[in-house]
């Protein structure tokens, strides 16, 4: 990759992995539309932990008072809702690392073509749709709290498809279970940090077996990018998700899926 391509590619990780508009469909469109190398499996360590660090920077106080509140529960022996939180994200966090460990491969290899990315970006962009006609104006659970924990998992572990959108499928997910704008975007953004943790350490694992030469400076200068945007687009996101709802990113969807569906019957791309 040239320096503007590394750059492109950091951004569009950044400011797409916490928008409800699938920040992996976005990253294999370049080299399927636009005919630029694959990234490699170093590039996509490095703003994996660029995001990772944004998210992490961003819900720092919150983290910090579940690891507290959750200490306390499990000394006491009692049930806060600190601890509560822990466990719910723990739970709801198990569906994505099942299909991880025995589907990825099988993803990677079927999963990501062009016309797969439309199909999803389509169909999961009406589903945001849709539940942004059902939010709620405070959370109004409609399923009891280990239910609510496994259907959001089961979501997120959707999102391993390109183009579904994990923040996109947990936020629809969350608002149909009766959770508000504020506590689906907050459970969506939360339940990434294990995911992203997790998907950073086995791409980390995979590229140490490689003896492939490393640029470290573009590496760190990606990552950095990537957190930037990741942290910028958070901050962003929370503050007018209440006031302009999900709309946007359905028509959004709707219009890069339609772009991509032509594409694929001009048999441009495939």
């Amino acid at each position: 990759m040239n320096e503007w391509q590394w750059f492109i590619l950091a951004l569009v990780q950044g400011l797409t992995e916490f928008l409800p508009i699938s920040s992996s469909a976005h990253l294999v469109l370049p080299s399927q539309v636009l005919g630029w190398s694959d990234q490699g499996l170093a590039f996509d360590v490095a703003v994996h932990v660029g995001t990772l660090a944004a998210v992490v920077l961003y819900y720092r106080l919150r983290l910090r008072q579940l690891a507290e509140g959750a200490w306390q529960g499990l000394a006491r022996g009692g049930d806060t809702s600190a601890l509560r939180d822990v466990f719910f994200l723990a739970f709801a966090t198990l569906p994505a690392i099942f299909v991880g460990v025995f589907a990825d491969h099988w993803i990677e290899a079927h999963l990501r073509s062009v016309l797969v990315i439309a199909a999803t970006t389509i169909v999961f962009g009406v589903l945001l749709g849709l539940a942004d006609k059902r939010v709620s104006a405070a959370d109004e659970w409609r399923v009891p709290f280990w239910t609510m924990a496994l259907l959001i998992g089961i979501a997120q572990a959707m999102a391993l498809v390109p183009g579904v959108s994990r923040s996109g499928v947990t936020i629809t997910a969350g608002i149909f279970l009766g959770m508000s704008y504020q506590r689906a975007a907050d459970t969506s953004f939360l339940m990434s940090i294990p995911v992203i943790a997790g998907a950073g350490l086995l791409k980390t694992l995979e590229l140490a077996g490689q003896s492939a030469p490393v640029d470290w400076f573009m590496l760190g200068a990606a990552a950095g990018v990537a957190a930037l945007a990741a942290y910028s687009c958070i901050t962003l996101f929370l503050q007018l998700l209440g006031k302009i709802g999900l709309m946007p990113f359905f028509w959004y969807r709707l219009g890069l899926g339609a772009i991509l569906l032509w594409l694929v019957l001009e048999g441009g791309v495939s």
